[in-house]
């Protein structure tokens, strides 16, 4: 007896319409008017017999069977998606998958990418941004570059850039009536934070400038953010050279001090020890390098 397998495009309007709770969310997601995803669910609806949505004050609601086959069947098309991107990555030996934190991507790999395509332009690179790096790569990454202190069991890593932590503000501070001239005066200004105030603890820790709350002053989820936010006169940051670089040569932040400390963290490109020495992984880790090396110069 063959199994009954629902309509794949009305299980993909339901998967959509229940992760949003709105029929409208998922006509947007899926580029279809709000009259199909309807369709849809009613065509899936009559095929099970059974009544998936409610409609109550305006707000759509899952019934209980909704919900339970909602938690059943959510994570297919995600599975769908990795299978597909992972034999998409076996095949294409011209290809490959790079994962690292947004901040580094949008601040410093992105504006050199193209150098790296007009030297190997039969590579396709794809970059993907990831928040935190779980130490280990998966099936779909060839290469990762992770910021941590280089310990991560069972992969390759080298240190791509030794970070150091200097204050960074925007000019315009310096216009204000608060003083900006000795480290002491930091405590006049918002310390902004990056992740935790951890950073700021230890570069004042190391200057034994004490008085400064350091318990003071947002903090923002990415470098990029806090760096942005300094760079628009919110406050002071802790700054990360490699990545504040283009904000200081663009006349957007400044150093105000010359005091700087080594981050006891660095960015590392991380690999399989069975892949790392890929012909690919290779040209890619080098070029990471010479661009490095090339700043430094």
């Amino acid at each position: 007896m063959a199994k009954r397998i629902p309509p794949l495009n009305a299980l993909k309007a339901f998967d959509s319409a229940a992760k949003h709770l709105s029929f409208t969310k998922a006509a947007d997601e899926l580029f279809v008017t709000q009259a199909a995803i309807s369709h849809q669910i009613k065509l899936l609806e009559e095929f099970l017999s059974i009544k998936l949505f409610l409609r109550k004050n305006r707000t759509l609601l899952l019934t209980e069977d909704g919900q339970a086959y909602y938690s059943d069947i959510k994570d297919i098309f995600s599975h769908i998606v990795d299978a597909t991107e992972r034999l998409l990555n076996r095949g294409a030996k011209g290809s490959i998958t790079v994962a690292m934190p947004p901040s580094f991507a949008a601040k410093w790999l992105v504006p050199r990418i193209s150098q790296f395509s007009t030297l190997y332009p039969d590579i396709d690179v794809r970059i993907k941004a990831v928040d935190f790096d779980e130490g280990f790569l998966d099936e779909s990454t060839d290469i990762a570059i992770y910021y941590g202190r280089g310990r991560w069991q069972g992969l390759h890593s080298e240190q791509l850039h030794k970070e150091y932590l200097t204050p960074l503000c925007s000019p315009m501070l310096f216009a204000s009536d608060k003083p900006l001239e000795e480290l002491s005066d930091l405590s006049e200004h918002i310390l902004l934070h990056d992740s935790s105030r951890d950073n700021w603890k230890y570069w004042l820790k190391e200057f034994d400038i004490k008085k400064i709350n350091v318990n003071q002053g947002p903090i923002f989820s990415h470098s990029m953010l806090v760096l942005q936010a300094a760079a628009l006169g919110q406050g002071i940051a802790l700054g990360n050279t490699l990545l504040a670089k283009p904000e200081i040569d663009a006349g957007r932040l400044i150093c105000p001090f010359e005091e700087r400390v080594e981050s006891k963290d660095g960015f590392y490109i991380v690999s399989e020890n069975s892949e790392h020495e890929q012909e690919k992984i290779t040209l890619f880790r080098e070029w990471l390098l010479s661009q490095v090396e090339e700043e430094e110069d």
